[in-house]
Parts: C-alpha cells; structure tokens; sequence
C-alpha cells in the first residue's frame, strides 16, 4: 500500500467485492485466502462492516453481504441521473423520443433517468421509478444480450441494439443499447415512442447515447 491509502479500508472494500460475487457467502478462513491475510484481522473486518450493517453472518459462520448496502445504492441512483441527463437530453431531442437510462434492480429493469423531448407536440409517458422484468421491453433486454453478446444477436437490431414493439404498453416502440462494460453500471440507454415500428437509424444513435453515458461514469 502507498502513504496515500489506507490498508486497511482497502482491505474491508475488497470483502465487500468478494462477498458480493457470490451467492452463497464465504467464511473466514475462504475469506483469508483470498484476501492473504490472517483470520484474526478478517474477523476484526467481518466486525467493523457489521457494525454498519454491510456484512451479515449466518447461522454457520458464512458471510454475505447486508442490508446497509441497500441504502448506499439508493444514494448512486441521484449521482447516476446527475450524470446522465447531458446525453439523455441530447439522445429525446434529436430523435423526437422519450429517452431513459435503466439499471438493473435485481430481476427487474428500473428506470432512474427520462428525459422527454422538448420539442414534439406528442410523446410516450415513462416515469422514472418505472419497473418491469428483464425480459419484457428494449431497456430489459439490451440489458440480458449485453451479459451474453459474444454468443447472443441483439435480438431484432444489429450492432449492439434491441428493437421492441408493444411489450409494455400498447402502440409504443423502443430502441435500447447495453451501458458498455467496465462503467461500473450494469443497464442500458434507450427510447420509447408512439409508433409501430422504431426507424432502424434510432438504433447507432442509441448505442452512442449508451458509450456517452458510460464515459461520464468511468
């Protein structure tokens, strides 16, 4: 470690990264290996993030991740949507549609940035707080193809986009494209629109909303 950090918050954030890879929690002594450091100062870890309720324990000894760190994503999401809406904005005006940035949220897509265009006399409602499974809508799915795009076409789309007609409100359309990975979000940017189809040149214009998105959070 260098005099500018601090070994020991290092180490209680990499517990946080390794508990939050698995389902199934870890012990001390995994928990020791992975980290190369005695069971004693992982015990001393294990205590301190369960005193803010980061961590939990079970009956057997196994730790996961607690329920504090519920309330730490809460306070990402209005970071997020700060950082989002240049790009959003930019994305609603120049193709004419409601624009959203959508997160997963468990088994759910969750909407926590729209920005309406601000020049069409007509355009879809769509909330932020909206939510709705995965595999339903453009947002949901351009999520689940980017964790499979090597061996998955975008299903309707081409280069990295997904089109959807009428999955989660009657008449609507939507375009959507996968955040890219390694901007630390797992979501994706997309449009919603009044139409029976979505023009397939919305789909590149999606796509680079979703990179300018994911330059901003890097």
């Amino acid at each position: 470690m260098t005099a500018e950090t601090s070994q020991t918050l290092d180490r209680g954030l990499r517990v946080l990264k390794l508990l939050a890879e698995t389902d199934h929690g870890l012990t001390v002594t995994e928990l020791s290996k992975q980290l190369g450091v005695n069971r004693t100062v992982v015990y001393r870890l294990l205590a301190t993030l369960e005193l803010h309720s980061l961590v939990r324990r079970d009956a057997g000894g196994r730790a996961r991740v607690g329920v504090g760190v519920l309330g730490l994503g809460r306070q990402v999401h209005p970071l997020v949507r700060e950082a989002a809406m240049p790009a959003l904005r930019s994305l609603a005006d120049d193709v004419g549609a409601t624009a959203h940035l959508t997160v997963v949220d468990g088994a759910e897509a969750l909407a926590v940035a729209v920005v309406e265009p601000s020049w069409t006399d007509y355009h879809v409602a769509y909330r932020t707080g909206l939510r709705h499974p995965l595999d339903r809508g453009a947002a949901g799915r351009a999520i689940l193809a980017g964790r499979c795009k090597d061996i998955v076409d975008f299903g309707d789309g081409q280069d990295g986009f997904v089109l959807t007609h009428g999955e989660l409100e009657a008449g609507a359309s939507g375009a959507a494209a996968p955040l890219p990975q390694g901007c630390g979000i797992e979501g994706s940017v997309g449009v919603v629109m009044l139409s029976e189809t979505v023009p397939r040149e919305i789909g590149p214009r999606v796509v680079r909303a979703a990179q300018e998105v994911a330059a901003v959070l890097r």
